[in-house]
């Protein structure tokens, strides 16, 4: 996981117009996000593509499986070999 240095990946919206090559290169290196500031506060985020989509590939599957816990505790489940007949036929559609 790429975790944000404060120190290093804040930079000033003003900043961003004058650097944006060398800072989405530094972004491409790093792995890390660039959080861009206005006024001081932050403002937007700026983020690898690629880790982007691993992250929201991830969220995905993290809210699949909640979702899975929650119905377990439910009770609406269904047993395991309908569960793989369904899975059989949605990967050999």
């Amino acid at each position: 996981m790429t975790r944000v240095r404060l120190s290093e990946d804040l930079t000033p919206i003003s900043d961003f117009r004058v650097r944006t090559a060398e800072i989405v290169a530094k972004i491409k290196k790093t792995k890390r996000p660039v959080i861009l500031t206005q006024r001081g506060r932050s403002a937007t985020v700026l983020e690898d593509v690629h880790e982007y989509e691993r992250k929201a590939e991830r969220l995905e599957l993290l809210e699949a499986v909640l979702m899975g816990l929650r119905a377990a505790e439910k009770g609406a489940v269904i047993p395991h070999a309908k569960a793989m007949a369904e899975l059989d036929k949605v990967l050999n559609a």
